[in-house]
C-alpha cells in the first residue's frame, strides 16, 4: 500500500476462513457479491509492533474466523517505510488499509486498534466520514467540528477529513492513483490512552524516553525495530478524548484491562464519558496491555461484536 503522503506500508490480506468454499464455481458475479457480504477487520497494532509479530498474527487468526482481515505495519515499523510519529501521521496508514479493504469489495469495514493503534482508530473514526452512509465531511472551513463547536481541529486534520481517501497499491512499487472511501463502519479501541503526553506510569515514562531522547531513539531503532521521527508534533493532533464524541453514529467499542500497566482505568472511563451513549465499554478483569494481553476468548468476543454491530 501507499499512503496519501507517499509512505509505502506493508500489509497482508487474509480471507475469512468461515464458509471458505462459498461461491466456488458460482461465477465472478456471485464471488464478488460474497466478498461484499463478508465484513473486513483492519487491525492497527501498538507501538513497536508489526504485521509479523506473534500477537498480531494471533489476532488475525482469531478474527479471520468471522471476517476477512487486513494487518499492516505502521510507518517506521517492520518493513514499512517512513518513521513513526507515534500516532499522528499513522492515521494515513490506517486510511490506506481501510481504503484497500473497500477496493477489494468489502462493503463493511471495522477497525480494531491496540494501544497506539487504539488511539489511531479513534482519530480515524472521527476524521474519515466522507462517503459513509448518511454522513458527510465532518468539518467546515472554519476548522470547528460541525457537531461540536468546542472542538478545534488543526488545519492539516481538516485537509485529511476533506480528502477522506488514500492511494494504494497491491505492492509498494505498484501503486494506484485512484482514491477510495476510507471510513470505518464501526470502531474498536483496545488499551488506548485518553489524552496525549501521559507520563503517570513507569512504562509510559520509559516510552517517552524512547521517543524523545536521541539515545532512546537508538534503542527504538536497534532494540525495538522501530524508526522514530525526531520532529515534535506540530500541530498537536486531535486527542482521543476529543475524537470519541465525533465517531457517532458509527458504533464504538472501548476495551481495557484492569491490570494495564501503561494506562489506568481513568483513561477508558474518560473516553466512555466523552462518547456518552455512542460507546460500549468493556473493562476486562485480569487483563494487561494491548494485543499481547488479549487472549483468544477476548479476541473472539471482539470479532463477534465487530461483525454483528449494527450499521451506522
Amino acid at each position: 500500500m501507499l499512503t496519501d503522503d507517499g509512505v509505502p506500508v506493508e500489509a497482508v490480506y487474509e480471507p475469512c476462513t468461515a464458509g471458505s468454499g462459498a461461491g466456488v464455481g458460482a461465477g465472478p458475479g456471485a464471488r464478488t457479491e460474497a466478498v461484499a457480504d463478508t465484513p473486513a477487520i483492519v487491525v492497527a497494532h501498538g507501538f513497536t509492533g508489526s504485521v509479523d509479530r506473534p500477537a498480531v498474527r494471533r489476532a488475525a487468526r482469531v478474527f479471520s474466523q468471522r471476517a476477512a482481515v487486513i494487518t499492516f505495519s505502521f510507518r517506521g515499523h517492520g518493513r514499512s517505510g517512513g518513521r513513526s510519529t507515534v500516532g499522528d501521521r499513522e492515521v494515513l496508514d490506517l486510511a490506506a488499509a481501510v481504503a484497500w479493504a473497500r477496493a477489494l469489495g468489502h462493503s463493511r469495514v471495522v477497525t480494531v486498534g491496540f494501544s497506539m493503534g487504539g488511539s489511531v482508530v479513534l482519530r480515524h473514526g472521527a476524521l474519515y466520514t466522507g462517503g459513509a452512509p448518511g454522513r458527510g465531511p465532518r468539518y467546515g472551513p472554519d476548522g470547528f467540528g460541525a457537531s461540536d463547536a468546542s472542538v478545534r481541529v488543526p488545519e492539516r486534520e481538516r485537509r485529511t477529513a476533506e480528502h477522506s481517501g488514500a492511494h494504494f497499491g497491491a505492492h509498494a512499487a505498484d501503486t494506484s492513483a485512484a482514491a477510495y472511501d476510507a471510513y470505518a463502519d464501526a470502531v474498536v479501541s483496545v488499551s488506548a490512552p485518553a489524552r496525549w503526553y501521559y507520563r503517570g506510569t513507569a512504562p509510559m515514562r520509559r516510552l517517552h524516553w524512547v521517543v524523545t531522547r536521541p539515545s532512546g531513539r537508538l534503542v527504538g531503532r536497534y532494540g525495538l525495530r522501530t524508526r522514530i521521527a525526531t520532529e515534535e508534533w506540530d500541530p498537536v493532533p486531535l486527542s482521543p478524548v476529543a475524537a470519541v464524541p465525533l465517531i457517532a453514529p458509527a458504533p464504538l467499542l472501548l476495551v481495557h484491562g484492569d491490570r494495564d500497566p501503561y494506562f489506568p482505568l481513568d483513561h477508558p472511563r474518560m473516553l466512555a464519558d466523552a462518547a456518552g451513549e455512542g460507546a460500549e465499554l468493556w473493562l476486562e478483569r485480569g487483563m494487561g496491555h494491548a494485543e499481547n494481553a488479549a487472549d483468544d476468548a477476548l479476541l473472539a468476543r471482539i470479532a463477534a461484536w465487530a461483525t454483528g454491530a449494527p450499521r451506522a
